[in-house]
């Protein structure tokens, strides 16, 4: 959201009885009153609406009651909502445009110690935010003098501010991964990979759902999302529900998740004074799990926020990063052809080499390391070395990038093709069904070529070893190079034949 340029904090607080550190030392109580004073507040946002030629207001980040107030006044009822939505709170999510009279029944709600909260904005026009002890922040896009004198009328007090205090924060790091087309595949992957089985919706602060996952169900999962939702992805519950609540504490919180004989799936803060009826309630569950309410212990497998319908991530609240995201992160910027740099971190024997790029692990399988053959990871690369290569694929489902070292460098056996029909000595390295491999380089990895049965002698071969063993020393005539399939041909019987003029062996 743009920073609006006029921003006024009105209070019942009357800014004379302020020591010189700016705190109230008057004698108006920082609980509201249910009644003219509450009216005047909302009259108040009313002048700055009208004054600006506002009629529809915009919810962001809500939150339902859940704990939010000191207690002072009693709880309001439906979640903190007055029942100004429906029960499962339909209506009431970030993105959700409300009419100015609704935004004002929304402000009234949360005047009142225990209601609920939100951001209310039109972008770039309007803001209301709603504080503790009773302060209202309004901004807008400019100075509407009308509306200041009609704060003073109702027996408020209106100050110019640099900013609300209660404006979102967008200098928070990292990029917010989004619930998009290559999530959910990563999602689907993990699901038949038997990695992942629930999904956690937060829809609202303090209002969760939880979906458990099957490969069939995700589309119809996805399609019962509610707008602009954060998600987490956990793995299945566990089925051994005794084993769970054996493990919990009555010291510190816990959330208990638990699915019930009917499938439905639900979850529960436990602390000391809660966790014997919410044991006896999970007892007699299907399944079941204990995860931690603070973050630095709580690690879903990846999680993300739901973008608008047109791809757009318009949410501007975050979730916790994992692993997974981390990974996200560096894997978008990442594009087959592009050069990178990375450090080996490990080589294991006959398979692939890992490399560190930018934090994310990825991939050199044995045949990308050289042109050459390679027979062990270390021949070319060690563990700590710095390297250049080039991306030759990346799999967001699988959250894979494979590179090449050998790309960047010059194939060497372009060099044979302007040998073709040239005599060359080397040792047999291997004998096949339907042929012998020859060595035409004096290197251990040199190149080696096929001598097919029918170019092993003049009279016909069955099996190669009939003729040579290995080890054996060949002159043979290099008569074929495809760079393609990466086939060298040779042929012994036609050593003693001339290359035809164009360099090319006779047919």
């Amino acid at each position: 959201m743009s920073v609006l340029p006029y921003v006024y904090r009105v209070t019942k607080y009357d800014p004379a009885d302020r020591d010189e550190h700016g705190v109230y030392i008057g004698s108006a109580e920082p609980v509201g009153d249910q009644g003219p004073v509450e009216s005047a507040y909302l009259q108040a946002v009313a002048a700055f609406a009208e004054a600006i030629g506002v009629d529809h207001l915009v919810v962001r980040e809500p939150q339902i009651a859940a704990g939010l107030g000191f207690g002072v006044e009693p709880a309001v009822e439906g979640h903190g909502l007055a029942g100004l939505f429906p029960p499962d709170l339909t209506g009431f999510h970030d993105g959700a445009e409300v009419s100015l009279a609704l935004g004002l029944e929304l402000v009234r709600a949360m005047l009142r110690d225990s209601g609920t909260w939100c951001r209310l904005e039109v972008e770039g026009v309007f803001a209301v935010h709603v504080g503790w002890d009773q302060y209202v922040y309004i901004g807008g896009d400019r100075p509407c003098e009308d509306a200041l004198a009609r704060v003073a009328e109702l027996g408020l007090f209106a100050e110019r501010v640099e900013a609300s205090p209660y404006a979102a924060d967008h200098d928070e790091p990292g990029e917010q991964r989004p619930a998009d087309d290559d999530f959910w595949a990563r999602l689907h992957w993990l699901v038949i990979g038997f990695r992942a089985a629930i999904l956690e919706e937060t829809y609202v602060d303090h209002a969760t759902r939880w979906h458990r996952l099957d490969g069939g169900s995700l589309d119809e999962v996805r399609a019962r999302l509610r707008p602009r939702a954060r998600l987490a992805v956990w793995p299945d519950l566990s089925a051994d529900v005794g084993a769970v609540l054996a493990g919990l504490s009555e010291e510190g919180m816990i959330e208990l998740v638990w699915e019930d004989e009917d499938g439905v799936i639900t979850s529960a803060i436990a602390d000391e004074t809660r966790l014997p009826e919410l044991t006896a309630r999970v007892t007699g569950a299907r399944a079941a799990a204990a995860l931690s309410v603070y973050s630095d212990e709580r690690r879903p497998l990846l999680t993300a926020v739901l973008p608008d319908a047109d791809g757009v991530l318009r949410a501007r609240w975050r979730t916790e990063p994992t692993a997974s995201d981390r990974d996200w992160a560096v894997l978008k910027t990442l594009r087959p052809g592009q050069i990178v740099t990375g450090t080996v971190t490990e080589i294991a024997p006959f398979l692939v080499t890992f490399v560190d790029i930018g934090g994310f692990t990825a991939m050199i399988n044995i045949p990308e390391l050289s042109w050459r053959i390679v027979r062990n990871p270390s021949e070319v690369v060690g563990v700590g070395q710095e390297i250049t290569a080039v991306i030759l694929g990346v799999d967001m489902a699988r959250e894979s990038a494979w590179l090449s070292l050998k790309a960047l460098l010059p194939d060497p056996m372009a060099d044979l093709v302007r040998r073709v029909g040239e005599i060359v000595t080397g040792p047999v390295t291997k004998l096949l069904p339907f042929g012998a491999l020859v060595r035409i380089e004096d290197a251990e990895n040199g190149f080696e070529g096929l001598v097919p049965n029918g170019e092993l002698a003049e009279e016909h071969v069955e099996r190669p070893e009939d003729v040579v063993q290995v080890g054996d020393m060949l002159t043979v005539r290099i008569i074929k190079v495809d760079l393609t399939l990466r086939r060298i041909t040779l042929s012994r019987k036609q050593t003693h034949a001339a290359a035809h003029p164009d360099g090319h062996p006779p047919s």
